[in-house]
């Protein structure tokens, strides 16, 4: 059996990509909200503010190292895998990739020692500046990140020359067509992530009647800002959809599973699009949606994928689902939004079992929306690596054959299933423990509580456990 070399190498960087980015997704968010909680702390003196930011400084550390660890391996895949991409594009991608450890990385690095151990040690003032540096270096990260890979998907400001790329114009290449918004979206999401695992977290511990008044604060925080972020991420979407239509029509024609180009195009809920008949086998939608939404004009016209060579046209099916999903878990976050607005009345948003059930699973929908939306935009692009100037195939390392690839790939799932295992592991122990050694900080008078079935509400089939306690969520109001 033949081993297709560039197959085996897409898979394996979409595996290290999509195992990598459920960290920094989480870290960036999580980041900025340490950061306000060292300020909340710092400012009010309220030593509820210092507990959750302890405890959620330990959570930070354990998904951090996580992180580093699961994205050192893509900076060597370039050498290893795409030597003809990294030796194209030294030219812009060197400079930037440094730029984010230097101006970054560096700075991360520095304060977090500070943020992870210097409680007690150092100033107030001066463990607030570290939160404040530690998010700032994320968000920094971020940039140059966004900025590179939105490069590869809008290429501007260079030219191909002898099959290098030189740049041209720094700021054209930097602030390329689709950066302001993939850069918008992508720091959203994080945000939206933190948010709604720290709500998810929160909601477990109110549950199990454990940090009542720390998790009620968390929890309040939290939605808050969903009640803000998740609306306006529908927003940038949009306008990012009209900016992707602009550049990279066809990536929306797959998403759309539109294969002519036609006007007064429905928007498909369900379909089979089949790439050897050119055509869905099977499809549900609504009469001009599509349209209205990319054209906002009932009868625009939207791009077909019939227009182009079959070899030039992405994976349509698994843009096409996707892009669905991703679109689901939306949808999702905003009906949490409005359901946390709607149970603010009375303080029910922390005493109604099924809301803090339903927060306990939406806790994972960001990373689903995150996945589905990076295989949109990766698989989306094929077969160009960067788009319109270099394909995949023209990327890949030369000599590279299958059996490497395949090796490597191997390799690298079975390393990463250890690290995830342990990371996992630590992270687990880290959200049992809670903040019960911490309570002492907020209520000197309740000692802290051993992990009990007493201590456990609405679990074991008893809704009422628990509730003798007089902070113990009640019924449905």
């Amino acid at each position: 059996m033949d081993l297709d070399p560039l197959l085996l190498s897409r898979i394996q960087f979409a595996f290290v990509v999509s195992f990598h980015a459920i960290f920094p997704v989480f870290t960036i968010g999580l980041a900025s909200f340490i950061a306000v909680l060292e300020g909340l702390a710092f400012k009010t003196g309220n030593p509820v503010w210092r507990t959750l930011s302890g405890f959620w400084t330990r959570v930070f550390a354990v998904v951090f190292g996580m992180g580093v660890v699961s994205g050192i391996v893509m900076s060597f895949q370039f050498g290893t895998n795409w030597s003809n991409f990294a030796q194209a594009s030294a030219n812009f991608l060197g400079p930037v990739l440094s730029y984010e450890v230097l101006t970054a990385f560096f700075l991360e690095a520095a304060f977090l020692g500070v943020l992870l151990f210097g409680r007690d040690k150092v100033p107030a003032g001066v463990h607030l500046l570290a939160a404040v540096m530690v998010a700032t270096g994320t968000l920094i990260s971020t940039f140059w990140i966004l900025a590179a890979n939105s490069w590869m998907q809008t290429p501007a400001g260079v030219e191909m020359q002898n099959g290098m790329f030189h740049v041209t114009s720094w700021a054209e290449a930097l602030f390329n067509p689709s950066f302001p918004y993939r850069f918008g979206h992508m720091v959203m999401a994080s945000f939206l992530t933190g948010s709604f695992v720290v709500s998810g977290v929160s909601a477990w511990y109110l549950l199990r009647n454990r940090e009542v008044e720390a998790n009620r604060k968390a929890l309040s925080m939290c939605l808050w800002l969903i009640l803000v972020l998740a609306p306006a991420q529908v927003l940038i979407g949009d306008a990012h959809g009209l900016n992707t239509l602009e550049h990279q029509p066809y990536k929306v024609a797959a998403m759309e599973g539109n294969w002519e180009t036609q006007s007064h195009v429905p928007l498909l809920l369900f379909a089979l699009p089949d790439r050897e008949s050119q055509s869905n086998l099977f499809e549900v939608g609504i009469p001009g949606l599509a349209s209205l939404i990319l054209k906002h004009d009932i009868n625009g016209v939207v791009p077909g994928l019939r227009d182009i060579p079959r070899d030039e046209q992405p994976v349509v099916p698994v843009v096409f689902w996707s892009f669905r999903i991703m679109v689901a878990m939306g949808l999702m976050m905003v009906l949490f939004a409005i359901l946390g607005l709607v149970l603010r009345r009375n303080g029910r948003y922390w005493k109604t079992p099924w809301f803090l059930q339903g927060l306990r699973f939406m806790s994972i929908a960001p990373f689903i929306a995150v996945e589905t939306g990076w295989f949109v935009t990766e698989t989306g692009r094929a077969p160009w690596l960067v788009y319109g100037m270099m394909t995949q195939a023209e990327a890949v390392t030369p000599s590279l054959t299958g059996a490497m690839a395949l090796f490597t790939l191997i390799g690298y799932m079975v390393v990463y299933a250890a690290v995830f295992s342990a990371g996992l592991y630590y992270l687990m122990r880290v959200l049992y423990v809670g903040m019960e050694e911490h309570e002492e900080d907020y209520d000197s008078d309740r000692p802290a509580r051993p992990l009990s079935a007493a201590h456990v509400p609405f679990e074991y089939g008893d809704d009422n456990a628990g509730s003798h306690h007089p902070s113990a969520p009640q019924g449905g109001n």
